[in-house]
């Protein structure tokens, strides 16, 4: 039996984010999926345990935690992942780089939130994927130009993935998904590549976890 539960979903940017960080951590995990399609994340069961009906939710040293950014920082405190630089004024550069995409972008982007826009447009066609793309693209442009800030070593910051890398491959997924194109922009394309050939991310991919969906 693991000591250590991830409920979460294949899709999910913010699950995707923990699946990275707990295999960069090098923590074995028993993974549940909570299937938001089916509306799982609203069932009395989920919701006793994030009373939010968000995922991810993580079991691990006796604790029971939400909110992947919170999470992701207790696994860089506890196992000591080096995603962020210790000096405050570059951490906080860096967190900066790593917010503008967990909490400017990803929130409006939610598969809940499109949904609604969705339906408050009647249906209107090419939706969700026009609401998709209307965000995200902009959004990734301010990412490429936050990233002229650092030398290409190759990650996001630095020679070792960060903060910013863990959160900005689940957007690259939702980007590819949505038809969100980011061929223009060399420095996150460069981040993809090398992020891609990381056993911790591609182990963590949507496409790893739920083969041939």
């Amino acid at each position: 039996m693991h000591d250590t539960v991830l409920f979460d979903y294949w899709r999910s940017s913010a699950s995707y984010r923990l699946r990275i960080a707990l295999n960069l951590a090098g923590i074995d995990y028993q993974s549940i999926s909570i299937d938001l399609v089916k509306g799982e994340h609203k069932s009395p069961e989920h919701l006793a345990r994030n009373p939010q009906g968000f995922v991810p939710v993580l079991d691990i040293d006796g604790l029971r935690m939400t909110q992947s950014l919170a999470i992701l920082d207790y696994l860089d405190q506890t196992r000591d992942l080096g995603l962020l630089p210790k000096d405050p004024a570059a951490r906080v550069q860096v967190q900066a780089l790593a917010h503008a995409i967990a909490v400017d972008l990803h929130p409006v982007c939610n598969l809940q939130v499109a949904k609604q826009a969705t339906q408050l447009s009647g249906g209107a066609e090419g939706m969700p994927g026009n609401w998709m793309v209307h965000f995200i693209r902009p959004g990734l442009q301010a990412f490429e130009a936050l990233l002229a800030g650092y030398d290409q070593n190759p990650y996001c910051t630095g020679d070792t993935p960060g903060l910013a890398d863990i959160c900005l491959m689940p957007q690259l997924y939702n980007a590819r998904r949505w038809g969100a194109d980011f061929s223009d922009m060399p420095r996150i394309t460069a981040v993809e590549t090398a992020c891609a050939a990381h056993p911790a991310f591609a182990k963590a991919h949507p496409d790893a976890v739920n083969p041939g969906a």
